[in-house]
């Protein structure tokens, strides 16, 4: 895997030679593998990351409807005004993170205004923050390694619900919007032991 980041890192550096701030989106299936490439990325290039983890849907927003939408179980109305809009400006700014533990809104956190931003999560690349990235990328598994890695990562009772509800949910946004095909990097991470 060191060699596809160091290919990655090689295509941001010729973005950055003409784009500061420079934006990173990494989005793709749960278990691919999203987290740890924004965590190399953000420590390689001494860069901000921002987790999507931090948008779900507050308990008062969780309506059927809103379910229904592609992509509507994260709060990209939020993201756009907390997140993206004070990086277009190119200044510290700060936000509130959703807390699953008591299904609201935490503590504020700080982000550093960096010249190189990672947000990493799945619907990072919502069609309506698409356009706001410089360079984006689509991290892919196949179902039967998502769901080992799935049940390591949060044990059995949870890998039942990503199973029945949140790996739908995630298909049914891939499907709608096509995010695979729209990104200008896409990486399979099955066979892909760590980065």
């Amino acid at each position: 895997m060191e060699q596809v980041l160091n290919g990655i890192l090689e295509r941001i550096e010729k973005i950055h030679e003409t784009t500061i701030p420079l934006l990173i989106a990494i989005d793709g299936r749960c278990g691919s593998g999203k987290t740890t490439l924004g965590e190399a990325l953000a420590k390689r290039l001494h860069a901000s990351l921002i987790h999507m983890d931090d948008f779900y849907l507050r308990m008062e927003q969780r309506t059927e409807a809103r379910f229904q939408e592609p992509g509507g179980n994260v709060d990209y109305e939020r993201f756009f005004t907390d997140v993206i809009q004070p990086l277009q400006r190119n200044k510290d700014f700060s936000y509130r993170p959703f807390d699953c533990r008591i299904w609201d809104l935490g503590t504020p956190v700080t982000v550093k205004a960096t010249p190189i931003t990672v947000i990493e999560g799945s619907y990072a690349c919502h069609p309506s923050l698409f356009k706001y990235y410089d360079l984006r990328i689509f991290l892919t598994v196949d179902k039967e390694e998502q769901m080992r890695r799935i049940l390591k990562r949060n044990g059995p009772e949870k890998a039942e619900m990503f199973r029945n509800r949140w790996i739908p949910l995630e298909e049914h946004y891939f499907s709608s919007f096509e995010p695979e095909d729209r990104c200008q990097l896409v990486f399979d991470t099955t066979h892909t032991k760590q980065i």
